[in-house]
């Protein structure tokens, strides 16, 4: 792949990645020492690092320390397992978001990741193709929303709970389903608000509703349970 670093939409790129990480901390944990290093002399992201590491226990560490606003993070490290250190990191808080880049493009690596709670994952062969999924991770994950790009979707589908959906669909609303489609699509609550004209509060209280009746921990197990049975577009 030819990688042109003056191009119009990297220009952008960083402005945006500037922008957003404006006044946020962040910990950086990658077991790849070269990426590690080429991510963390990037001016935008550089600026929001308080801690940078190539493995589990000093990633743990670091979150604890702290407690950034984002973890960003591999699935590979030098010693440990970055989606692991998602699952502690979420233990420490779940304000924090956690963005995972994934070398394996397996439906089981991909599942382990939604189910550690991480924000957005995407997988390192997506970097620099122009799909901007860094970028939009970054924007999407601190609105309050999660990022689960199109090809991370199709990997948590699961074909043998397919028939589970009809039956799971009748338990939801049109609202409650227009909703949940929403948060899948990465819409913090005031998002959805302003998508469905309604308060921020009834907003909420679907959104409680709706994990109440799928049985799961949170809005984003909540995505996770809709991409995985495909109740929702």
């Amino acid at each position: 792949m030819e990688f042109n670093h003056h191009s119009e939409a990297l220009k952008t790129a960083r402005k945006k990645c500037r922008e957003s990480l404006a006044g946020k901390t962040s910990v950086v944990c990658m077991g790849d020492r070269l990426a590690l290093n080429s991510f963390c002399l990037v001016k935008p992201i550089h600026d929001s690092i308080a801690a940078a590491s190539t493995t589990q226990a000093e990633g743990l560490n670091a979150v604890r320390k702290h407690r950034p606003d984002i973890l960003f993070t591999s699935d590979d490290l030098e010693q440990g397992y970055g989606i692991d250190l998602v699952k502690e990191t979420k233990l420490v808080s779940t304000e924090i978001k956690a963005l995972i880049f994934l070398r394996r493009e397996t439906k089981e690596v991909v599942d382990e990741a939604l189910d550690a709670g991480a924000d957005g994952v995407m997988f390192v062969s997506s970097v620099g193709t122009g799909n901007g999924d860094f970028i939009n991770s970054l924007l999407t994950t601190l609105k309050g929303g999660i990022y689960y790009p199109a090809d991370i979707r199709d990997l948590a589908r699961d074909s043998k709970q397919l028939n589970d959906a009809p039956a799971i669909d009748c338990q939801l609303t049109e609202r409650e389903l227009e909703v949940l489609n929403a948060i899948v699509g990465g819409l913090s609550n005031k998002g959805i608000s302003e998508s469905l004209f309604v308060s921020t509060e009834t907003v909420k209280s679907h959104v409680s509703t709706i994990i109440s009746k799928l049985g799961v921990r949170d809005r984003t197990q909540a995505a996770v349970f809709a991409i995985r049975h495909c109740i929702v577009e």
